[in-house]
C-alpha cells in the first residue's frame, strides 16, 4: 500500500488525528456557537479526507503540495457550511466540495504547450486558405494545402488542430440538482472492464435500499478509500464491527442486484 501514499512537504501523515463521530458532533456544536478553536480542530482532524482524495491525482503530472493546499480550501468550506441537522456524515458532504476545488484548480492551471513550428505552420495554412478562397471562391482541401506547403496531410491536420481551444477533462458539462458531471466522467476507462449500464443502475438502487450505516461504510471504503481502522475511529466502533458491517453490506448489495 506504500505506493498509494501521498507525500506532503512538512507533513507527517502518521501524526494526523482522525476524529470520532462523537468528537465531530461536539466540535461542530462548539464551532456553531462561535468557538473558532473548534473549527481548527475540525480541519486538522479531517486532513486525511483530503489525502484520500488526492490519491487519484498522485502522479508526476501534479504538485501534491499545491493540490493539498487547494483540497484544504475545500475542506474549510465544507466545515463552514456543514449542517448537523441534515443527518448525513461530514465526509459524505465534504468529499464533493474538496474534489470540486481540486478539479477546478487543475482545470484552470493546466496548459497545453504547442511548439512554435506547429503554430507557424498553422498560420501559413490560414494565410494560404484565405488567398486561395479569394482566387477560387472555395476553400482548398488538405491535399491542396499539403502540396502547396510541401507538407503531409497529417502535418496539415495536426497544425490546424493546434488552433482549437483545449478542453480540460475536469470541465463541468452537466449539473443535475447540484451533482456536477465532469468531462472525465464521460470518458471510458479502457484499462478496466466496462460495467454494463443496467448493472450500474441496479447497483445505485441497491445502495439506496441497504441500511444507512452499511451504505456509508461502503462509500468510505471503496469511494473515499478509508481504511477500516479510520472508519472505526470516526464511527466510534471497533474495526471488527466495521469489517462485519462491510461484509454484510456487500452481501446485501449482491442480493439486491441479482
Amino acid at each position: 500500500m506504500a505506493r498509494y501514499k501521498v507525500d506532503i512537504t512538512n507533513l507527517n501523515t502518521n501524526d494526523i488525528k482522525v476524529l470520532s463521530n462523537k468528537e465531530m458532533i461536539e466540535l461542530f456544536k462548539r464551532y456553531k456557537n462561535g468557538d473558532m478553536s473548534a473549527k481548527e480542530e475540525l480541519v486538522n482532524g479531517n486532513l486525511k479526507l483530503v489525502l484520500s482524495i488526492l490519491k487519484r491525482f498522485n502522479n508526476d503530472k501534479y504538485n501534491m503540495d499545491d493540490l493539498f493546499q487547494i483540497g484544504c480550501v475545500g475542506l474549510i468550506k465544507a466545515v463552514d457550511n456543514f449542517d448537523l441537522s441534515v443527518g448525513v456524515m461530514f465526509s459524505t458532504y465534504a468529499v464533493p466540495l474538496i474534489l470540486g476545488e481540486v478539479k477546478r484548480y487543475i482545470r484552470d492551471n493546466t496548459s497545453l504547450r504547442i511548439s512554435r513550428s506547429i503554430k507557424d505552420l498553422a498560420y501559413q495554412i490560414l494565410n494560404f486558405k484565405e488567398s486561395y478562397y479569394n482566387d477560387h471562391g472555395i476553400e482548398p482541401n488538405s491535399q491542396v494545402i499539403a502540396d502547396y506547403l510541401n507538407k503531409s496531410e497529417y502535418e496539415i491536420n495536426e497544425a490546424l488542430e493546434s488552433l482549437r481551444n483545449p478542453v480540460s477533462i475536469f470541465e463541468p458539462i452537466f449539473n443535475d440538482g447540484g451533482d456536477t458531471i465532469y468531462l472525465e466522467d464521460q470518458i471510458a476507462d479502457k484499462k478496466e472492464k466496462e460495467m454494463d449500464r443496467d448493472m450500474l443502475i441496479s447497483l445505485r438502487r441497491a445502495l439506496g435500499k441497504i441500511k444507512e450505516r452499511e451504505r456509508e461504510i461502503l462509500l468510505d471504503r471503496f469511494i473515499i478509500g478509508k481504511t477500516q481502522m479510520e472508519i472505526a475511529e470516526s464511527l466510534g466502533i471497533s474495526q471488527a464491527q466495521v469489517s462485519r458491517l462491510e461484509k454484510n453490506a456487500i452481501v446485501n448489495v449482491r442480493k439486491l442486484i441479482k
